[in-house]
Order: structure tokens, then C-alpha cells, then sequence
């Protein structure tokens, strides 16, 4: 895998190369990434037994509306919604749609803004009223595998330094990693350059250097880490129908380690623990 300085590849397309992007860029995904972290903030009082997934992707869009930013997973590739939502033993892209939330549920909300040309991508986990104690420790499992993979960017260490880090440490806790699915890299582009893995060796794969922007996403099941898809074509469950949770953030590899742009400013970033901690 190759290198190019962001201003010097194709504008807003896939170029098969890993952009190195500089102050100005930082500052796109910093407001792109606030504006996705506060969407996810504005979610936390609206899941609630008997709200509709639609409900919350029409919060979501017209919170983008009144802020000049868009959806980008809005007729993306043919995908109808502006949000995915995806609960129990839903692994990831669930489309929402009028059938309720009820008590007991989890559901992850993966949001994605485009603001002036930016992408800022992240995705929470909510517990729908009070949530059996295996769901709340498979949240807490997976968020705790997201900050380890987080930690673990700096200038020098490697995309399988990120992988290990969160298989690691969700094996650990006899949970297992999804494999069908990774992180991405970002920026002007939604899905680019270089694939993250959120499993691995530490050492191998793409070494990082400052200017990369990439999202970390480990998607972690209290079962078998198999996956399908339904005949939807989007929607993935586990095989096993064991309960899955996500966490996501974009991030950035400065000089001296990561900076995370989809940071809640409200301190939400695990709205099940924050909830708890009430």
C-alpha cells in the first residue's frame, strides 16, 4: 500500500492509495466528527421503549438539515435511510423501519454526516429501558474494545496493532470479533484507503503515520462470530442469533498518538454506562 498527500489525490473518490492529510483537513473531520458526535448525543432521551427506528432516522435527518450537513448513507448505493440501527443479534447496518423498540432491547446507531466535504462516521450502543446483564456486559466488552484499539494508534505501530489489541482483549473475555466486516479509512471519501481490522498480529499490516484518518469499529458477540445476510441485503446478524454491540469512532494519527474526532461533548460515548452511572 502506497502513500499520497491529501491534496494531491483525486478529489472525493478512491485512489487505491492511503491519504496523509494536514492541518486544514484535521479541522474539516474535527467539525464534521463533533457534528456526528452530537447527533448521537441528541439520540440519548429518544430511545425509549415504543419509539421506531424510522423515528430516530427522521430525528437524525432533519438534526443534519438544521445544521448544513447531510446523511451519507442517504442513497448510498441504494441504501434508503439516513441512519442504520441495528439491535440484539443484528451485527451491523439494520435499516430502520415502524416496528418499535421494546424493553430489554440494545441497539447500535451508526450515524454518518457529510459536513463541507468531510465525513464524520461513529456509532453507539443504547440499552432500550433496563437490559438484561449479559447485554450490559457485552456493551461494556465491546466498548472497552474500542478504547483499547484507539490506544493503541500512534506514528509507527501498525493497522495490526489495532486489530490485536481488541481481539485480545474481547477473547479474553469469552466474547468473539467479527471478521466480515472492518474499519475504513475516511475523509473526503466515506469508504476509503486503508481497510482496519479488529483482529490481528501486532507488527503486521499498514504502519500508521500522522495525517491518516480512519474509523475503528469492532463489532464483538457474546456467541460464534459467524454472520449472514438477510434478503434485504444489508442487514447482517450473527448466525447464532447471540447478541452483537458495535462502537465506532473516526479518528486521526497526529505526531505524537490519536486524536479522536467523533469524541462526545457531553461525555455519552457509552450512553448505557453514563445512564448507569446516573
Amino acid at each position: 500500500m502506497t502513500f499520497i498527500e491529501s491534496h494531491l489525490a483525486p478529489a472525493a473518490r478512491k485512489s487505491g492509495q492511503i491519504k496523509l492529510h494536514g492541518p486544514n483537513d484535521f479541522e474539516g473531520m474535527r467539525a464534521a466528527g463533533k457534528l456526528t458526535a452530537e447527533a448521537l448525543d441528541m439520540l440519548v432521551e429518544h430511545v425509549q421503549p415504543g419509539v421506531t427506528t424510522q423515528a430516530l432516522d427522521d430525528l437524525v435527518f432533519d438534526f443534519a438539515m438544521a445544521h448544513g450537513a447531510y446523511p451519507a448513507p442517504l442513497d448510498y448505493r441504494g441504501y434508503r435511510k439516513s441512519i442504520c440501527t441495528s439491535i440484539n443479534h443484528v451485527v451491523c447496518h439494520g435499516v430502520p423501519d415502524s416496528k418499535p423498540l421494546r424493553e430489554g432491547d440494545i441497539v447500535n446507531i451508526d450515524v454518518t454526516f457529510i459536513l463541507d466535504g468531510w465525513h464524520g462516521d461513529a456509532s453507539r450502543m443504547f440499552a432500550v429501558g433496563e437490559i438484561p446483564r449479559r447485554a450490559q456486559r457485552l456493551i461494556d466488552v465491546t466498548y472497552e474494545a474500542l478504547e483499547r484499539g484507539v490506544a493503541a494508534v500512534k506514528p509507527g505501530a501498525t493497522t495490526g496493532d489495532i486489530g490485536a489489541a481488541i481481539q485480545h482483549y474481547a477473547e479474553s473475555e469469552r466474547c468473539s470479533v467479527v471478521r466480515d466486516f472492518c474499519g475504513h479509512g475516511l475523509g473526503r471519501v466515506f469508504h476509503d484507503e486503508p481497510n482496519i481490522l479488529h483482529y490481528g498480529v501486532k507488527g503486521e499490516g499498514v504502519e500508521l503515520r500522522p495525517g491518516m484518518f480512519f474509523t475503528i469499529e469492532p463489532m464483538i458477540n457474546l456467541g460464534r462470530s459467524q454472520v449472514k445476510i438477510l434478503s434485504d441485503g444489508w442487514t447482517a446478524v450473527t448466525r447464532d442469533r447471540s447478541l452483537s454491540a458495535q462502537f465506532e469512532h473516526s479518528v486521526g494519527v497526529t505526531e505524537t498518538g490519536v486524536e479522536v474526532f467523533t469524541k462526545s461533548p457531553a461525555g455519552l460515548d457509552n450512553p448505557s454506562a453514563a445512564r448507569a452511572d446516573a
